[in-house]
């Protein structure tokens, strides 16, 4: 007969505190924020909306990148596709005066580029690490030459309202685009065949073809995506800072996979969380905050922004 006492034990051995690491660090740097810097207008509600506004869309790239690297490949490029798809997107209203054929053009800078990273590394078998390294480059410099390195200004009023600019009553914009990504991804990626099928193509490609799994399809449907999303974060940075600029979304890239890595994803495939990678974002957002409010330099704040994420990529690490 099994006894109560003989259940818990076997719960808590199979509970693994590093399943939710991301989760204790964040309530530990948030409060050791909270008791230090309090002074310093850590905790009042515009400084926390801040940290929220200024993750948004990091946390927005970071969701279909973790569908990427749950299907044991990397994209490189979100950064730079961001930077093409605000000035296409700003040039293309500017040139027609029309919102939406601005945001198609802004889309279909995600759809090709996406297509090119998937197609390459799905039927001609390249590394998405080099095929992406190489499409940052090119997105870079294609939206630096057909802007010639100057701002792309955006005036209409409806994309800046739509794309991050506005308020929907008292919710900044930005937190309803975080927030309909984050629920979209967690579903897809826990509740769906789809999901489960991302999963099987990163843990074993081999058994997953075994089973009936297309594993050529996933891996392009997740380049695709991920670089459509990151188009999204383009037009999102072109909406909120009202122009097209190409240098928007340099460096992201790193950002956006040490939130996906930090939130639990693995690295190699087969295990991915999406709430994970949300906060993974906002512990990044905590702790770039709380070095700012905390008077340190810029050079000071990479290094402990720096030795943190070890430290909780470490404590996070799996046996």
């Amino acid at each position: 007969m099994i006894t109560t006492t003989d259940i818990r034990p076997s719960l808590l051995n199979r509970l693994d505190w590093r399943d939710y690491a991301i989760y204790i660090g964040f309530v530990v740097v948030f409060g050791l924020f909270a008791i230090f810097l309090a002074g310093d207008g850590f905790l009042t509600g515009t400084n926390l909306l801040n940290i929220f506004r200024q993750t948004a869309i990091i946390s927005i790239m970071a969701v279909a990148m973790t569908f990427v690297i749950a299907a044991a490949q990397i994209d490189l490029s979100v950064g730079s596709v961001a930077g093409l798809a605000s000035v296409v997107a700003a040039i293309a209203i500017a040139g027609t005066g029309s919102t939406w054929l601005g945001v198609l053009a802004g889309l279909g800078v995600g759809v090709i580029i996406g297509a090119v990273n998937g197609g390459l590394v799905t039927f001609l078998g390249m590394p998405s690490f080099l095929v992406t390294l190489a499409m940052l480059g090119i997105a870079f410099g294609l939206a630096q030459f057909i802007t010639t390195s100057a701002p792309v200004p955006i005036l209409d009023d409806t994309f800046n309202a739509i794309f991050g600019g506005g308020n929907i009553g008292p919710v900044p914009g930005l937190l309803v685009w975080t927030v309909i990504a984050v629920a979209i991804g967690a579903v897809v990626l826990a509740k769906t065949r789809y999901g489960r099928q991302v999963l099987a193509t990163g843990g074993n490609r081999v058994a997953a073809e075994y089973s009936g799994v297309n594993t050529k399809r996933i891996t392009f449907t997740v380049m695709l995506v991920s670089s459509v999303v990151a188009a999204v974060a383009g037009m999102l940075y072109a909406g909120r800072l009202e122009s097209g600029r190409y240098q928007w979304g340099t460096g992201d890239e790193l950002s956006v996979i040490a939130a996906v890595i930090l939130g639990g994803t693995s690295l190699f495939g087969g295990a991915g969380s999406i709430i994970g990678a949300l906060f993974g974002s906002l512990l990044i957002g905590l702790i770039n905050n709380g070095l700012i409010l905390a008077g340190l330099d810029n050079s000071q704040q990479q290094i402990i922004r720096g030795l943190i994420i070890i430290v909780a990529v470490a404590l996070a690490r799996k046996k």
